[in-house]
């Protein structure tokens, strides 16, 4: 006997399935669905229960098998479940053959994120980035289903945040239209931030860009290295608008800190594709400082998705300083931090470390810069102030008729004092 569908309550009840495929360990199946566990829980719902197999190959119908599905209906029956979550991104053939195999609202992995975004989006730019990547999501999943869809009540996957009922209910062409205009929108924004980056590039100030698993303390950190304010949750996906502040290096250097929105195991390609706007800080960002949740239960492989999504928007070539951070919960802190050549482990929440820290971004930051030696005339005192506000000074040698100066500029800076290099070029020393 199916279960009945019943009206979706504000809090769901939810089954989650998952599934270890070739090549994974169980290990890794197993950390997969406690973090879904927590997403739904960030989502409003509550996981009563869950179910798992291994599998050779992905069944086309239903995902999981018809024996499997069999062992789904019944436990959900047993559990009073209302909603079924699988922890992948299931097709919507097989999302609909499992309803109505089932007989209960289904959803995937990716429904779940999608649905903490739309949440959590605070900025215009955030609301039509999430809307944007749900929208790309549900089109190949309206048929039949747009006012089941419009009627979950705001419950997990719901669809009232973001696109809505209308979104919902509309035809492919309208769908398509709003598309269109949010992609347009995105466009209009991209080229603001290309704007305002090259702006700073020809300021000369340097920007470092706070990247990192979510719930990783990103937040946290930039509370305590600038003073932010930015909102600080024990929830996945607490903050999604980046922020932007200065900071201050211990030589009196002010560089720009960026936060950015924390990565996730099977993080939706829609979210990636609509979020590049706002990721695009990463590919220009001078330094990368990457914050690790050393008290995870598997730090190396965070890392390893953060890596392959800073890579997937273009950034993989960015310096990278790994910051291990709440080392005031894990002893294996320092160990994971001596393991990896030049990184730093630090409590954002108490402030371990975060002097070691700051010295560490100011070291990485000029180690980039190449050295120039420059030749300026005495009577040119303006373009020496200049150098000093510019460029990090190593060495001055007074000359009856000029300075000569060792400095590291920034490439940006260097054209604005070229007329005073000599024609050698200066290897560092």
């Amino acid at each position: 006997k199916r279960l009945s569908s019943e009206k979706k309550r504000e809090i769901d009840k939810a089954l989650i399935v998952g599934v270890r495929r070739a090549g994974s360990s169980r290990r890794q199946m197993e950390l997969s669905l406690a973090e879904l566990t927590r997403l739904i829980d960030t989502a409003g719902g509550e996981v009563v229960a869950k179910i798992s197999q291994e599998i050779k190959r992905i069944d086309p119908v239903t995902f999981i098998g018809s024996g499997k599905v069999l062992e789904v209906r019944e436990l959900a029956e047993a559990v009073g479940a209302d909603t079924i979550v699988i922890d992948d991104e299931i097709s919507p053939v097989q999302n609909r053959n499992l309803e109505k195999e089932i007989g209960l609202f289904v959803i995937d992995r990716t429904a779940v994120i999608l649905d903490i975004f739309a949440r959590h989006a605070q900025t215009r730019e955030g609301k039509v980035q999430v809307e944007l990547a749900q929208l790309r999501y549900l089109a190949p999943r309206l048929k039949g289903r747009g006012r089941a869809l419009s009627q979950q009540a705001g419950g997990l996957g719901g669809a009232r945040r973001g696109p809505g009922e209308k979104a919902l209910e509309t035809d492919r062409r309208r769908l398509g239209r709003r598309v269109h205009k949010l992609e347009s929108e995105l466009r209009e924004v991209g080229r603001h931030r290309a704007t305002q980056a090259k702006a700073r590039q020809r300021s000369g100030v340097a920007h470092v860009v706070v990247v990192g698993y979510t719930n990783a303390g990103k937040s946290t950190l930039e509370n305590a290295l600038t003073d932010a304010g930015v909102l600080v949750e024990d929830r996945l996906f607490a903050t999604l608008d980046p922020t932007t502040r200065q900071l201050a290096l211990p030589g009196g250097e002010v560089v720009l800190l960026t936060d950015t929105v924390g990565f996730i195991r099977k993080l939706p390609h829609e979210l990636v594709e609509a979020f590049k706007t706002t990721l695009s800080v990463v590919s220009e960002a001078d330094l990368l400082v990457h914050v690790v949740d050393a008290s995870s239960a598997d730090p190396a492989e965070e890392i390893a998705v953060v890596r392959a999504i800073i890579a997937e928007v273009g950034g993989g070539d960015r310096p990278e300083l790994l910051v291990f951070n709440k080392a005031d919960l894990s002893p294996d802190a320092d160990r994971l931090a001596e393991a990896s050549p030049g990184a730093v482990a630090v409590s954002a929440a108490t402030g371990l470390g975060i002097d070691a820290l700051v010295e560490a971004i100011g070291d990485r930051l000029r180690s980039q810069r190449p050295v120039v030696e420059l030749h300026i005339p005495w009577a040119r005192g303006d373009v020496i102030a200049s150098v000093h506000a510019h460029g990090e000074v190593l060495s001055e040698v007074s000359g009856p008729d000029q300075m000569v100066m060792r400095t590291r500029l920034r490439e940006e800076q260097r054209g604005r004092f070229a007329e005073f290099e000599p024609a050698a070029p200066v290897e560092p020393r």
